[in-house]
């Protein structure tokens, strides 16, 4: 059986990436791959081995274009309230909390937030599906 171990996404600036990671979800480098023409940065915390794999592509200078594919990753906390607190007191400028009702009952509550490099993030209450 397949068992995810992590997702990729390539950025134009590593630290100002892994900061980022750091700040907004207690993401940190669990390895770190350095090679002629790219940087493959893993991050991760102690909740899951699920892992954010940043690729850094040397000389780049041009920002990346996500296209319409990419979606969103997503992570689930305890307190949602209080991380959207947290973050907007950061500065990271969370989008408003909303939730889903499928047949009368809650489903999720949620809300995004975006990196430096334009990726979006689901930030879900633990609860039913999302744990």
């Amino acid at each position: 059986m397949a068992k995810a171990i992590h997702m990729m996404i390539r950025v134009m600036d590593e630290q100002r990436s892994v900061e980022f990671y750091r700040q907004a979800l207690g993401l940190g480098i669990a390895d770190r791959f350095v090679f002629d023409s790219f940087t493959l940065v893993y991050l991760r915390n102690p909740e899951a081995d699920f892992e954010i794999e940043l690729t850094v592509n040397h000389g780049r200078t041009e920002p990346y274009t996500l296209g319409n594919g990419y979606g969103h990753v997503a992570v689930a906390v305890d307190d949602l309230d209080a991380e959207h607190a947290r973050l907007a007191a950061s500065g990271f400028a969370p989008e408003p909390i909303k939730e889903f009702h499928r047949e009368g009952a809650l489903m999720a509550r949620f809300f995004f937030l975006t990196d430096p490099d334009g990726y979006r993030i689901e930030v879900l209450q633990r609860h039913g599906r999302y744990r």
